[in-house]
């Protein structure tokens, strides 16, 4: 195909995208049946929206009444304090104790909203939203992956199951138009799990500004997580190793012994603040608390997470096995209550706070927005015809051989360890452990590829 041919293709392509989203499921929408799954809604459908595979119970047992009615209790104060917002009266320390008791979830958007001061972004950049849609609508080159990644963001939930619902037509429309303001970022697929959670308590417009906020503001920067070669999360992984390094130093060296570098666990705590990790109950209350104090929270409740399942991960001896258990068991049953776990993770503050590890180091320059926002530069033929490039941007290699390095001299510093201990074993007459058992361990090796795909990444 010539270039124009390739150029009309893509045109073409864009314009049947949009449209599907913007006639949902009428117009006679085309949808497979995959994309449509059957299920029982009365039956498997959680106070949160969530779908399950069992039936819930019929029920709701004493404990769980005890706390909805505590939720009760709890959301009167809120409503009252709600009313004096930004008064003396509503003091620094209220608000935090009321935050980390949880904020009932009938409130949340309202709070949510308060918290990220979306309403001064909305109303200082009024038309700003419906300019960058009608851009993305004509220029976008990001919307074939996001419409791949909307099909599967949250597709257990109810608003998000049914193909060009609702809900997935507005997070189509968010991620689109956040990736025309954004220039600099783009999209990056860890950014739909992101925008998703915020719709479920956000209108369309609302929570496009609460995204920017989150990217933007110096108190969660999250900019940096998604820019190319991630620079805030190679930053955030060396201080999330210093934390271990002092407070966990067994389950470190447990992990360097196995192979686990960081990022093959612990990437969708980092860039989606423990969506789909944890419990969606309790990844709740990690964002009330994320909204309120802000990126400090994101290392303490990893921190929080591994000192809380320490003795269950050292049971574990390959790599696969605690990737499994940090990912899917504790996503599935965290197997502790949600209180108790708030309970540690202030604990957890507080230990860190003394060690002077609660705050990382200082942002590095690459990590702060550099291009000023909603300015349109027309893209390229490559990318509007969706030509990839097949080399690594200087960044991304960096960025593939600082973890290649770190997962191997972590690992080889626990293999001499081993040896050293097996042989000071053997010379006091103990039995010992024959050094070739540790000679299988696997060294992690991740590729960050050029299109900013976290999900190749085991995110």
């Amino acid at each position: 195909m010539n270039e124009e041919e390739l150029l009309q293709r893509a045109v073409e392509e864009r314009e049947k995208l949009f449209k599907r989203y913007e006639q949902g499921r009428d117009g006679g929408a085309e949808i497979d049946p995959w994309e449509d799954p059957g299920f029982e809604v009365y039956h498997t459908t959680d106070r949160y929206g969530f779908i399950h595979d069992q039936r819930l119970p019929t029920k709701i047992d004493i404990h769980e009444a005890k706390k909805l009615q505590i939720e009760v209790e709890r959301q009167k104060k809120w409503i009252k304090m709600l009313k004096n917002w930004g008064s003396p009266g509503v003091s620094p320390e209220k608000l935090h104790s009321r935050v980390y008791k949880g904020i009932p979830d009938s409130l949340r958007s309202i709070v949510w909203c308060k918290l990220l001061n979306v309403e001064e972004s909305k109303n200082s950049n009024a038309g700003i939203y419906t300019n960058m849609y009608q851009l993305a609508r004509q220029y976008s080159t990001d919307a074939r992956q996001i419409d791949s990644d909307v099909n599967r963001q949250f597709r257990e939930h109810l608003h998000y199951r049914e193909r060009y619902s609702i809900k997935q037509q507005q997070l189509f429309n968010v991620l689109t138009s956040y990736a025309m303001y954004n220039s600099e970022v783009g999209y990056c697929q860890g950014m739909s799990g992101l925008a998703g959670v915020l719709l479920m308590y956000m209108n369309e417009e609302d929570a496009f500004w609460a995204l920017h906020i989150l990217l933007t503001d110096p108190k969660y920067a999250m900019h940096g997580y998604y820019k190319e070669g991630f620079p805030k999360l190679t930053r955030f992984l060396a201080h999330h190793d210093k934390i271990l390094t002092k407070f966990l130093p067994k389950l470190k060296k447990h992990f360097d012994k196995n192979g686990l570098d960081a990022m093959l666990y612990s990437l969708k705590w980092f860039f989606i603040c423990f969506v789909e990790r944890v419990p969606f109950n309790l990844c709740l209350r990690v964002w009330d608390i994320y909204l309120l104090d802000g990126e400090r929270i994101i290392t303490a409740m990893a921190y929080t997470i591994l000192k809380l399942h320490k003795r269950n991960l050292l049971r574990l001896n390959d790599m696969d096995a605690i990737v499994n258990f940090i990912q899917v068991k504790l996503h599935k049953d965290f197997l502790i209550e949600d209180d108790i776990v708030i309970q540690n993770l202030e604990k957890s503050i507080e230990e860190l706070k003394r060690a002077k590890l609660y705050t990382p180091s200082p942002p590095q320059k690459d990590e702060i927005p550099s291009r000023p926002f909603g300015v349109f530069k027309k893209p390229t033929l490559d990318k509007i015809v969706g030509i990839r490039t097949d080399k690594f941007s200087e960044k991304e290699r960096q960025t593939n051989q600082l973890v290649v390095l770190t997962s191997d001299i972590a690992r080889d510093n626990a293999e001499k360890d081993e040896t050293y201990e097996c042989q000071t074993n053997d010379s006091v007459g103990h039995t010992g452990t024959d050094i070739s058992d540790f000679s299988s361990v696997t060294s992690s090796r991740v590729s960050l590829s050029s299109n900013c795909s976290v999900e190749d990444t085991r995110l």
